[in-house]
């Protein structure tokens, strides 16, 4: 009996060694990205806005900096946070494809940690948006971008329709309050 004992609990221990790490998630302040001090609704909002057309973004590398940095930031948080744990599980999955499709959009490494990916790019817009072309080109260095600053730039200055990052945040906005009644998540 001991024995089976022992041998069941090597066993769920050597389960857990397989399971899938959380994906990689930046912390961001509040207002991060815009008006709301809530950054998971505003970065919601403005991927939404933002991957639903890319003429909203064209020639204005600030906007899809923000954008690529929104999804890039909600790649992570749609899973880890539990704040929303009632989302159509498809919901962060398709965000997390997001983040990939649109790193190799823009050139940034697969790899590159969210944090650093997040920071660079509003760090990129605040600068640019004030005028600091240096200090704005000086966040688009490698090894995170894959590009020089300037080609980068050009490639958020002309972001082309990223169908998942469109849907992705086509949904994710429109759950970003509880299901009335509760239903935990179920949205079928």
């Amino acid at each position: 009996m001991r024995r089976g004992t022992i041998f069941t609990c090597v066993m769920l221990l050597a389960g857990c060694g397989l399971a899938t790490p959380p994906p990689d998630t930046a912390r961001v302040p509040a207002g991060a990205f815009g008006g709301l001090a809530d950054p998971d609704v505003s970065a919601m909002n403005l991927a939404q806005w933002a991957f639903a057309d890319p003429a909203r973004t064209r020639n204005d590398a600030v906007d899809a900096a923000r954008a690529v940095a929104a999804v890039d930031y909600l790649g992570g948080e749609l899973t880890t946070s539990p704040r929303w744990i009632y989302m159509d599980p498809i919901t962060p999955v398709q965000m997390q494809q997001a983040r990939v499709a649109v790193r190799q959009v823009v050139g940034i490494a697969p790899n590159a940690p969210s944090q650093l990916v997040t920071q660079t790019l509003l760090t990129f817009a605040g600068n640019y948006e004030l005028g600091n072309r240096p200090a704005a080109l000086a966040a688009l260095q490698a090894p995170i971008y894959e590009h020089p600053p300037e080609q980068t730039v050009a490639l958020l200055d002309n972001l082309p329709y990223v169908p998942i990052a469109n849907i992705a945040s086509q949904h994710a906005a429109q759950q970003q309050s509880p299901p009335i009644g509760g239903n935990g998540g179920n949205f079928k």
